[in-house]
């Protein structure tokens, strides 16, 4: 949906349309601009009442997007059109229905569709994305929260008077809001911070920041500062650590989705280590973890920066019981349950969630959202873990899997490893829902697949050990792929 300006409402105008992804006004510029190229084939006697109508569509229509908001995407629409325009209109302008000899006709015609039909095939690969309806019996809410730890220094800055600070989003199980009711934006708490966001992950990977100025305009399905939901008890806690580079929102729709099962989840943002992190005084910070190309300097980086994500886990678990406890009357005081408590991550995010689980007895269980594990193995992981990996192939890192195992093997308890099939690395993140959907980049589940598969595994194993769920585990986690199970006590 795009705002008119500032602070505007919702634009329904040009809602999205699902499926197509383009609004009823892209849709109209589209239709208008086919009719331009198309008006030249047509019988004489047709061709001057088609064209005006042709125009006029276009042209209000074209004059409607560029007031409410124009993507790059139609703008190979509003090229083809201009060109094929005068050709449409030069025999209304004569007087009389002549047109060129078809052959010369044919390869202008042929550009001009090729260029409009640019648009709608870009806007399916770069979508707007349309975030999926929570499937659970609660509503629900988010915040943000940017909390500084005295103890610990900043590492990143040469300041030594600077202390760590992590914001946290949370995502609750919040009170029924009218429909009408605004939703939660994407990548940021403003349209300005989520666009920073957007174009920081652009840069994070090489490409234009243009091609991702649909996020921005995203809406979630969570709603700003809601009012917690009054049933349901105290709430166990999932903490949320992303990829290298990577933010405290790019797992919404999985955030989302557990949060309506009567979770509580905070998702981090690393400051130095995200792509970009908007601090309450207005400060960006960008990522400062650039690889050297030297595989053990690396390596070696990586577990660095690992071991301060495990830290800021730990740092924002100890602000969450405060908010239980009652500091500051949080409206999530005496709702938190933190004795039932669950460490999660994606890529180097999941690494960080091994490590707080080794470091953190408050931690009773662990989810790796395929991530490789960095950092000493000892002490053994106690708390049972699930690991979610895509299909290893022979393009994957010979050393992943091994050391996996050797972590899920020496563990104490219980622990798993779903492999699911057509998987891709980002097929665990939102990525689905706005990347072109090339298999190789996020993997072949389609766009709202990917994001029933990996909340349902979730869900399932959090569920069996932090609500003492299902019995069967087992059997819930293989029906989403290839199961193996480490248990000790066979």
């Amino acid at each position: 949906m795009w705002p008119r300006g500032p602070g505007a409402d919702h634009d329904r105008v040009n809602e999205i349309i699902t499926g197509l992804n383009l609004s009823p006004l892209e849709i109209l510029t589209f239709l208008g601009a086919v009719a331009l190229v198309v008006v030249r084939w047509l019988p004489a006697a047709a061709r001057p009442r088609v064209t005006i109508a042709a125009g006029t569509v276009f042209l209000l229509s074209a004059i409607a997007l560029c007031a409410t908001g124009l993507r790059w995407q139609l703008l190979p629409v509003l090229a083809g059109a201009i060109v094929a325009a005068p050709f449409a209109l030069s025999p209304l302008v004569r007087g009389r229905a002549r047109r060129a000899r078809w052959w010369l006709a044919l390869p202008g015609s042929m550009a001009c569709a090729c260029l409009i039909t640019a648009g709608p095939v870009t806007a399916w690969a770069f979508p707007v994305p349309d975030f999926p309806e929570p499937s659970g019996g609660f509503a629900v809410g988010t915040r943000v929260l940017q909390w500084t730890d005295p103890d610990r220094p900043e590492t990143f800055t040469a300041d030594p008077q600077d202390r760590r600070t992590v914001v946290t989003q949370l995502w609750y199980p919040a009170r029924n809001s009218p429909a009408d009711t605004r939703r939660a934006q994407y990548l940021g708490r403003t349209e300005d911070e989520a666009r920073t966001v957007s174009e920081a992950l652009a840069r994070g990977v090489g490409l234009p920041g243009f091609l991702f100025d649909g996020l921005p305009h995203a809406r979630t399905r969570a709603v700003p500062d809601a009012p917690v939901a009054g049933e349901g008890g105290r709430f166990p806690i999932v903490l949320f650590s992303p990829g290298s580079g990577g933010v405290r929102t790019q797992n919404t729709a999985w955030a989302e989705q557990i949060a309506s099962h009567g979770y509580v989840v905070a998702a981090l943002d690393h400051p130095y280590d995200s792509a970009a992190v908007v601090l309450a005084d207005g400060r960006t910070i960008t990522t400062a973890t650039v690889s050297t190309g030297d595989r053990d300097e690396d390596d070696r980086l990586a577990e660095d920066w690992t071991a301060i994500r495990a830290a800021d886990l730990g740092f924002a678990l100890t602000r969450l019981e405060g908010l239980d406890r009652g500091d500051g009357a949080d409206p999530l005081a005496g709702r938190l349950d933190t004795g039932r408590v669950a460490a999660t991550g994606h890529s180097m995010g999941g690494a960080a969630a091994l490590q707080a689980a080794r470091q953190d007895h408050r931690v009773d269980a662990v989810i790796d959202l395929d991530g490789y594990p960095r950092g000493p193995l000892t002490p053994d992981l106690r708390q049972p873990a699930l690991a979610l990996t895509q299909a290893i192939t022979p393009d994957t890192d010979p050393r992943y899997l091994p050391q996996l195992t050797e972590v899920l093997t020496r563990g104490t308890a219980t622990n798993y490893r779903l492999t699911i099939p057509g998987a891709a690395h980002l097929t665990f993140m939102d990525g689905p829902l706005y990347l072109p959907p090339v298999p190789a980049l996020v993997g072949s589940l389609g766009r709202d697949e990917s994001q029933r598969v990996v909340a349902a595994a979730t869900l399932a194993f959090l569920d069996s050990f932090l609500r003492n769920g299902s019995s069967d585990l087992a059997g819930a986690l293989s029906t989403h792929g290839e199961l193996s199970v480490f248990d000790q006590g066979s």
